[in-house]
């Protein structure tokens, strides 16, 4: 799932500045899960921008805006798209990238992009793949800490760790105690006395 944060919408009305005409595209999925992008939050902006002045023709909430067959398959759903001076997608940076490449308009996100993460039950966790290219979580029980560790660690934990805590968020455990724990009631420890390589970025 990816997680997104809500911009602050002073950072999205200079985008409208000029635009008569406004549509808003959500995404039924990883946006409506981490509620920046599902339709409550659809509808809210719409009103928003409405009561603000600005002309807002339609909206469509595809399944996912990262996932949209045509332009034609938007507009199936809302011919009123056809009529847009600009795009508003409540998406992620690829949502928005999908979107833009099919409209022939100004097309932007209303949110900021931040990771790979998922959900378990209804809590949302972040950050727990960085799309790295080169995977080894299996090396570490299921637990990536190129992307849990704000340090990206990849040979054990920092000299800052403490307590089980990590040095950067000290509120936070530190990911290598988390392995460390988790490899030890699997019995797996020995895995981790093995130098990892330095990752290859070129991935």
């Amino acid at each position: 799932m990816i997680i997104t944060k809500a911009k602050p919408i002073d950072e999205i009305l200079p985008f409208l500045d000029g635009k008569e005409r406004i549509f808003i595209i959500g995404c039924n999925v990883c946006a409506a899960k981490m509620k920046t992008g599902g339709e409550p939050e659809v509808l809210a902006l719409s009103d928003y921008l409405t009561g603000a002045g600005y002309h807002v023709i339609g909206w469509a909430l595809p399944t996912a805006a990262c996932s949209v067959r045509s332009f034609d398959s938007l507009a199936e759903k809302n011919n009123k798209i056809k009529e847009a001076d600009c795009i508003l997608v409540m998406g992620c940076g690829s949502g928005t990238s999908v979107i833009g490449s099919l409209i022939d308009v100004p097309v932007t996100g209303t949110n900021n992009t931040l990771s790979l993460g998922g959900q378990i039950g209804s809590a949302s966790i972040d950050h727990l793949c960085t799309l790295c290219g080169d995977c080894n979580i299996g090396d570490y029980s299921g637990i990536c800490p190129n992307a849990c560790c704000p340090k990206s660690q990849i040979n054990g934990p920092c000299g800052g760790s403490k307590n089980g805590k990590c040095e950067v968020s000290k509120t936070s455990e530190c990911v290598w105690y988390l392995i460390e724990k988790k490899m030890d009631t699997l019995h797996t420890l020995p895995i981790l006395t093995k130098i990892k390589p330095p990752k290859d970025h070129s991935l």
